[in-house]
């Protein structure tokens, strides 16, 4: 019985696809080419550009750690009434010049982003 139903199955013909010579393949779609730079900073000083972007970096990094390093201070009522005397004369101790590096490289933050911003990077 089994090599009936064996003999059965092979005398069906089998259905192969063949391919068609007519049929045109469809090309694979690609990813768009990236757009060209439109500023002119862009296209003639990119090297300015990417000079600007690595000194903001620095600014932004040189800005948190001058703000990490500094102390705090009490203000108000109990600064005031514990009092510290400042002379106008003497030097800046190093809270004083660690307030004035930050309040530089502040400057330079925004400096250099509101530049890194107009010229389209």
């Amino acid at each position: 019985m089994i090599w009936l139903l064996a003999a059965a199955a092979a005398a069906k013909p089998v259905a192969v696809p063949t391919p068609n010579p007519l049929q045109v393949q469809q090309p694979v779609p690609q990813a768009p080419p990236a757009p060209p730079a439109e500023t002119w900073f862009q296209l003639h000083a990119s090297w300015l550009t990417h000079g600007l972007a690595g000194l903001f970096l620095i600014a932004a990094i040189g800005l948190i750690i001058m703000l990490a390093i500094q102390t705090t201070k009490q203000e108000g009522l109990s600064g005031t009434i514990g009092g510290r005397v400042e002379s106008a004369y003497s030097r800046m101790g190093a809270d004083e010049q660690l307030k004035r590096i930050t309040g530089i490289f502040a400057v330079m933050f925004v400096v250099i982003g509101t530049i890194l911003s107009l010229t389209g990077i």
